[in-house]
Protein backbone atom coordinates (compact mmCIF):
# COMPACT_ATOMS: atom_id res chain seq x y z
CA UNK A 1 0.00 0.00 0.00
CA UNK A 2 1.43 3.29 -0.88
CA UNK A 3 2.26 5.87 1.87
CA UNK A 4 -0.49 8.80 2.24
CA UNK A 5 0.11 11.92 0.13
CA UNK A 6 1.30 14.65 2.48
CA UNK A 7 -1.73 17.58 2.67
CA UNK A 8 -1.65 19.77 -0.11
CA UNK A 9 -0.17 23.16 1.09
CA UNK A 10 -2.11 26.07 1.70
CA UNK A 11 -1.10 29.56 -0.26
CA UNK A 12 -0.14 32.15 2.61
CA UNK A 13 -3.01 34.29 2.74
CA UNK A 14 -4.81 30.87 3.83
CA UNK A 15 -2.06 29.99 6.58
CA UNK A 16 -2.14 33.62 7.45
CA UNK A 17 -5.75 33.54 8.52
CA UNK A 18 -5.83 29.85 10.04
CA UNK A 19 -3.24 31.19 12.14
CA UNK A 20 -4.84 34.42 13.22
CA UNK A 21 -8.11 32.18 13.94
CA UNK A 22 -6.02 29.71 16.24
CA UNK A 23 -4.18 32.84 18.01
CA UNK A 24 -7.00 34.44 18.87
CA UNK A 25 -8.89 31.58 20.08
CA UNK A 26 -5.86 30.73 22.82
CA UNK A 27 -5.16 33.68 23.80
CA UNK A 28 -9.24 34.77 24.72
CA UNK A 29 -9.09 31.07 26.67
CA UNK A 30 -5.43 31.23 28.70
CA UNK A 31 -4.66 35.27 28.71
CA UNK A 32 -5.34 35.78 32.75
CA UNK A 33 -2.55 33.08 33.18
CA UNK A 34 -0.46 35.61 31.31
CA UNK A 35 -1.58 38.33 33.51
CA UNK A 36 -0.22 36.10 36.43
CA UNK A 37 2.84 35.27 34.96
CA UNK A 38 3.91 38.50 34.15
CA UNK A 39 3.59 39.99 37.67
CA UNK A 40 5.46 37.28 39.09
CA UNK A 41 8.44 38.06 36.19
CA UNK A 42 8.08 41.80 37.07
CA UNK A 43 8.48 40.47 40.77
CA UNK A 44 11.99 40.40 42.45
CA UNK A 45 11.01 39.30 45.90
CA UNK A 46 9.90 35.72 45.46
CA UNK A 47 7.06 33.07 43.77
CA UNK A 48 3.08 33.15 44.63
CA UNK A 49 0.98 30.87 43.54
CA UNK A 50 -1.56 30.81 40.82
CA UNK A 51 -4.64 30.49 42.83
CA UNK A 52 -3.62 32.98 45.43
CA UNK A 53 -2.66 35.15 42.59
CA UNK A 54 -5.94 35.12 40.77
CA UNK A 55 -8.15 35.52 44.20
CA UNK A 56 -5.98 38.83 45.32
CA UNK A 57 -6.20 40.23 41.32
CA UNK A 58 -10.28 39.46 41.67
CA UNK A 59 -10.30 40.59 45.23
CA UNK A 60 -8.39 43.52 45.48
CA UNK A 61 -8.55 44.70 41.17
CA UNK A 62 -11.78 43.04 40.37
CA UNK A 63 -12.29 40.42 37.23
CA UNK A 64 -11.75 42.52 34.71
CA UNK A 65 -8.24 42.87 35.67
CA UNK A 66 -8.09 39.37 34.41
CA UNK A 67 -7.91 40.85 31.03
CA UNK A 68 -6.23 44.46 31.27
CA UNK A 69 -3.97 45.09 28.55
CA UNK A 70 -5.42 42.66 26.34
CA UNK A 71 -6.46 45.01 23.48
CA UNK A 72 -2.70 44.94 22.40
CA UNK A 73 -2.46 41.18 22.15
CA UNK A 74 -5.91 41.14 20.53
CA UNK A 75 -5.08 43.66 17.87
CA UNK A 76 -1.66 42.19 17.42
CA UNK A 77 -2.53 38.26 18.07
CA UNK A 78 -3.95 37.87 14.10
CA UNK A 79 -0.36 38.44 12.51
CA UNK A 80 1.66 36.97 15.49
CA UNK A 81 0.06 33.58 15.37
CA UNK A 82 0.03 33.62 11.66
CA UNK A 83 3.50 34.73 11.04
CA UNK A 84 4.20 31.55 13.52
CA UNK A 85 2.30 29.28 11.73
CA UNK A 86 2.59 30.85 7.90
CA UNK A 87 6.17 31.78 8.34
CA UNK A 88 6.70 28.43 9.44
CA UNK A 89 5.08 26.87 6.57
CA UNK A 90 7.35 29.41 4.05
CA UNK A 91 10.37 28.65 6.24
CA UNK A 92 9.42 24.77 5.25
CA UNK A 93 9.17 25.45 1.78
CA UNK A 94 12.49 27.29 1.31
CA UNK A 95 14.49 25.43 3.22
CA UNK A 96 13.23 22.49 1.84
CA UNK A 97 14.48 23.55 -1.83
CA UNK A 98 17.69 25.29 -0.46
CA UNK A 99 19.06 21.71 1.10
CA UNK A 100 17.71 19.68 -1.52
CA UNK A 101 15.17 17.53 1.23
CA UNK A 102 12.25 15.81 -0.03
CA UNK A 103 10.55 15.48 3.44
CA UNK A 104 10.54 16.82 7.04
CA UNK A 105 13.27 16.46 9.23
CA UNK A 106 13.12 17.12 13.31
CA UNK A 107 16.41 19.45 12.31
CA UNK A 108 14.36 20.99 9.57
CA UNK A 109 11.43 21.47 11.96
CA UNK A 110 13.80 22.72 14.73
CA UNK A 111 15.26 25.05 11.86
CA UNK A 112 12.00 26.38 10.89
CA UNK A 113 10.55 26.85 13.85
CA UNK A 114 13.58 29.32 15.19
CA UNK A 115 13.28 31.20 11.60
CA UNK A 116 9.46 31.62 12.03
CA UNK A 117 10.35 32.78 16.07
CA UNK A 118 12.52 35.28 15.32
CA UNK A 119 10.50 36.46 12.18
CA UNK A 120 7.34 36.79 14.29
CA UNK A 121 9.70 38.63 17.42
CA UNK A 122 10.05 41.12 14.60
CA UNK A 123 6.21 42.11 14.06
CA UNK A 124 5.25 41.97 18.12
CA UNK A 125 7.79 43.53 19.88
CA UNK A 126 5.77 47.22 20.30
CA UNK A 127 2.36 45.19 21.33
CA UNK A 128 4.64 42.97 24.16
CA UNK A 129 5.35 45.92 25.43
CA UNK A 130 2.15 48.24 26.22
CA UNK A 131 1.08 44.59 27.29
CA UNK A 132 3.97 44.27 29.74
CA UNK A 133 3.38 48.26 31.23
CA UNK A 134 -0.94 47.33 31.33
CA UNK A 135 -0.24 44.46 33.13
CA UNK A 136 2.24 45.82 35.74
CA UNK A 137 0.00 46.55 38.63
CA UNK A 138 2.41 49.69 39.70
CA UNK A 139 1.34 51.03 36.43
CA UNK A 140 -2.52 50.80 37.55
CA UNK A 141 -2.63 54.62 38.10
CA UNK A 142 -0.40 55.14 35.11
CA UNK A 143 -2.59 53.78 32.17
CA UNK A 144 -5.99 54.10 31.56
CA UNK A 145 -6.10 52.20 28.49
CA UNK A 146 -3.82 50.44 25.83
CA UNK A 147 -4.33 52.93 23.66
CA UNK A 148 -3.54 55.89 26.66
CA UNK A 149 -0.74 53.80 27.42
CA UNK A 150 1.07 54.16 23.51
CA UNK A 151 0.57 57.63 23.79
CA UNK A 152 1.90 58.14 27.14
CA UNK A 153 4.94 56.03 26.26
CA UNK A 154 5.37 57.44 22.49
CA UNK A 155 5.37 61.24 23.95
CA UNK A 156 7.65 60.40 27.20
CA UNK A 157 10.03 58.55 25.96
CA UNK A 158 9.98 58.52 22.16
CA UNK A 159 8.93 56.00 19.19
CA UNK A 160 12.34 53.98 20.10
CA UNK A 161 10.79 53.04 23.10
CA UNK A 162 8.62 50.92 21.68
CA UNK A 163 11.24 48.25 20.51
CA UNK A 164 12.96 47.94 24.02
CA UNK A 165 13.41 44.30 24.22
CA UNK A 166 14.06 43.52 20.89
CA UNK A 167 16.64 41.58 21.38
CA UNK A 168 15.15 39.55 24.22
CA UNK A 169 11.89 39.03 22.30
CA UNK A 170 13.91 37.17 19.24
CA UNK A 171 15.96 35.00 22.23
CA UNK A 172 12.45 34.34 23.62
CA UNK A 173 10.60 33.35 20.32
CA UNK A 174 13.46 31.58 18.57
CA UNK A 175 13.87 29.62 21.49
CA UNK A 176 9.95 28.32 21.83
CA UNK A 177 9.27 28.21 18.38
CA UNK A 178 12.47 25.89 17.84
CA UNK A 179 11.30 23.79 20.79
CA UNK A 180 7.33 23.85 19.74
CA UNK A 181 8.08 22.71 16.08
CA UNK A 182 10.79 20.32 16.69
CA UNK A 183 9.01 18.72 19.22
CA UNK A 184 5.70 18.71 17.32
CA UNK A 185 7.51 16.75 14.96
CA UNK A 186 8.89 14.16 17.41
CA UNK A 187 5.85 13.68 18.65
CA UNK A 188 3.59 12.84 16.11
CA UNK A 189 6.23 10.10 14.95
CA UNK A 190 5.85 8.46 18.10
CA UNK A 191 2.48 8.70 18.33
CA UNK A 192 0.15 6.06 16.57
CA UNK A 193 -1.24 7.16 13.34
CA UNK A 194 -5.09 8.67 13.56
CA UNK A 195 -7.62 6.66 11.73
CA UNK A 196 -10.25 9.09 12.52
CA UNK A 197 -11.06 12.56 12.54
CA UNK A 198 -11.28 12.67 16.25
CA UNK A 199 -8.07 10.25 16.87
CA UNK A 200 -6.36 13.03 14.53
CA UNK A 201 -7.56 16.32 16.99
CA UNK A 202 -6.27 14.24 19.87
CA UNK A 203 -2.69 13.53 18.31
CA UNK A 204 -2.31 17.29 17.30
CA UNK A 205 -3.16 18.20 21.23
CA UNK A 206 -0.83 16.31 22.83
CA UNK A 207 2.00 16.99 20.46
CA UNK A 208 1.24 20.58 20.78
CA UNK A 209 0.83 20.63 24.31
CA UNK A 210 3.81 18.74 24.47
CA UNK A 211 5.13 20.96 22.25
CA UNK A 212 4.02 24.07 24.11
CA UNK A 213 5.47 22.82 27.49
CA UNK A 214 8.82 21.92 26.28
CA UNK A 215 9.58 25.40 24.20
CA UNK A 216 8.12 26.78 27.68
CA UNK A 217 10.99 25.17 29.64
CA UNK A 218 13.03 26.65 27.20
CA UNK A 219 12.38 30.36 26.69
CA UNK A 220 11.51 31.45 30.07
CA UNK A 221 14.59 32.79 31.44
CA UNK A 222 14.48 35.18 27.99
CA UNK A 223 10.90 36.00 28.89
CA UNK A 224 11.65 37.06 32.54
CA UNK A 225 14.53 39.37 31.54
CA UNK A 226 12.36 40.67 28.57
CA UNK A 227 9.26 41.48 30.64
CA UNK A 228 12.54 43.48 33.25
CA UNK A 229 13.61 45.34 30.15
CA UNK A 230 10.19 46.16 29.01
CA UNK A 231 8.74 47.30 32.36
CA UNK A 232 11.36 49.86 32.96
CA UNK A 233 9.16 53.06 32.39
CA UNK A 234 12.04 55.84 32.50
CA UNK A 235 12.31 56.65 36.39
CA UNK A 236 15.81 55.83 37.56
CA UNK A 237 19.18 53.90 36.49
CA UNK A 238 17.95 51.69 33.77
CA UNK A 239 19.09 47.81 35.23
CA UNK A 240 18.27 45.62 32.41
CA UNK A 241 19.36 45.89 28.76
CA UNK A 242 20.65 43.14 27.02
CA UNK A 243 19.46 39.14 27.75
CA UNK A 244 22.73 37.93 28.63
CA UNK A 245 23.64 40.14 31.25
CA UNK A 246 20.75 40.86 32.26
CA UNK A 247 20.58 36.73 33.11
CA UNK A 248 23.82 36.66 34.72
CA UNK A 249 22.59 39.80 36.89
CA UNK A 250 18.93 38.20 37.73
CA UNK A 251 20.94 34.95 38.88
CA UNK A 252 23.50 36.64 41.13
CA UNK A 253 21.16 38.87 42.54
CA UNK A 254 18.13 36.39 43.29
CA UNK A 255 19.59 32.76 42.20
CA UNK A 256 18.57 30.69 39.44
CA UNK A 257 14.99 30.01 40.27
CA UNK A 258 13.63 33.70 39.49
CA UNK A 259 14.88 32.81 36.05
CA UNK A 260 11.76 30.89 35.90
CA UNK A 261 9.79 33.24 37.81
CA UNK A 262 6.02 32.87 36.66
CA UNK A 263 6.83 29.00 35.07
CA UNK A 264 4.23 27.91 36.57
CA UNK A 265 1.52 30.13 35.20
CA UNK A 266 3.55 30.08 31.55
CA UNK A 267 3.46 26.62 31.59
CA UNK A 268 0.04 25.99 32.11
CA UNK A 269 -1.09 28.36 29.68
CA UNK A 270 1.42 27.70 26.52
CA UNK A 271 1.38 23.83 27.30
CA UNK A 272 -2.67 23.76 26.63
CA UNK A 273 -2.38 27.01 24.66
CA UNK A 274 -0.08 24.84 22.27
CA UNK A 275 -2.44 23.06 21.83
CA UNK A 276 -5.18 24.41 21.23
CA UNK A 277 -2.97 26.15 18.58
CA UNK A 278 -2.01 23.52 16.72
CA UNK A 279 -6.00 21.46 16.78
CA UNK A 280 -7.52 24.97 15.38
CA UNK A 281 -5.13 25.99 13.16
CA UNK A 282 -5.00 22.25 11.60
CA UNK A 283 -9.24 22.00 11.73
CA UNK A 284 -8.87 25.65 9.80
CA UNK A 285 -6.28 24.65 7.44
CA UNK A 286 -8.54 21.30 6.69
CA UNK A 287 -11.50 22.98 6.54
CA UNK A 288 -9.73 25.52 3.96
CA UNK A 289 -8.50 22.59 1.99
CA UNK A 290 -11.68 20.91 1.62
CA UNK A 291 -13.68 23.93 0.37
CA UNK A 292 -11.68 26.28 -0.69
CA UNK A 293 -9.28 24.29 -3.29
Amino acid sequence: MSAEAPPKPLPFHFQFLAGAIAGISEILTMYPLDVVKTRAQLSTTGNVGIISSLKEIIQKEGPATLYRGIAAPIFVEAPKRATKFAANEQYTTLYKKLFGLDKITQSLAIATGVSAGVTEALIIVPFELVKIRMQDPTNAALYNSTSDALRKILKKEGPLALFNGLEATIWRHAAWNGGYFGVIFGVKELLPKAKTKNEQLANNFVAGAIGGTFGTMLNTPMDVVKTRIQGYTGGGPKKYNWTLPSLALVAKEEGMGALYRGFTAKVLRLGPGGGILLVVFDTVSTFMRKHFM
